[in-house]
């Protein structure tokens, strides 16, 4: 597995997914409040070292329960706060966190695989190439959004099932910094 040949340097944006990525992922629920967010195993380790790399770090997550009335934007939002502050307080960043608040199919959706998120990014961060971006995600949305825009795709394996093969599969976003740190000339 070598990611040699993508030339990653500080000039690159790594995208990550939320759920199954940074936290441990409720399957068949949702993360509603700080209290429920757990950082996966070594996973703010991973984005201090990533935050070396890359010159941002984004996070896009889907995040319906907003639409079902399960959550609200403000506790995704104190969610998104706790998060960035611990890794900020690990040396890390985290520099800018979008969520799509619709349900599927919405009319005007933001969810992955649409580009609208990424497109908000690049809004907000002009220097964004997509061509020059890591997608890491846990589920073939993830995937599909990183494809659709040009980017290079990392698949966390989890229990999702896999529909879409990504261009490289780790265990843990640790794993991937790991790759990172060994075959990145920095």
């Amino acid at each position: 597995m070598s990611i040699n040949h993508w030339n990653i340097d500080q000039t690159w944006t790594l995208f990550l997914d939320r759920d199954g990525v940074i936290n441990v992922r409720k399957f068949g629920g949702y993360i509603t409040k700080v209290s429920e967010f757990e950082f996966l195993s070594n996973a703010k380790e991973a984005i201090v070292s990533l935050s070396n790399f890359f010159q941002l770090t984004i996070v896009v997550t889907n995040q319906q329960g907003i639409a079902k009335g399960i959550m609200t934007d403000r506790n995704v939002l104190e969610i998104h706060t706790y998060m960035c502050d611990q890794i900020q307080q690990a040396g890390g960043k985290i520099d800018k966190c979008y969520f799509a608040p619709n349900r599927k199919g919405a009319e005007n959706d933001m969810r992955k695989p649409t580009p609208v998120m990424a497109e908000l990014a690049k809004m907000h961060y002009p220097q964004i190439n997509f061509k020059r971006c890591v997608m890491v995600g846990d589920t073939d949305t993830d995937i599909e959004f990183g494809r659709n825009l040009g980017m290079k795709t990392v698949r966390i394996k989890t229990e999702e099932p896999i529909g879409l093969e990504a261009d490289l599969t780790v265990s843990s976003l640790s794993e991937f910094a790991n790759l990172i740190e060994r075959e990145t000339n920095h």
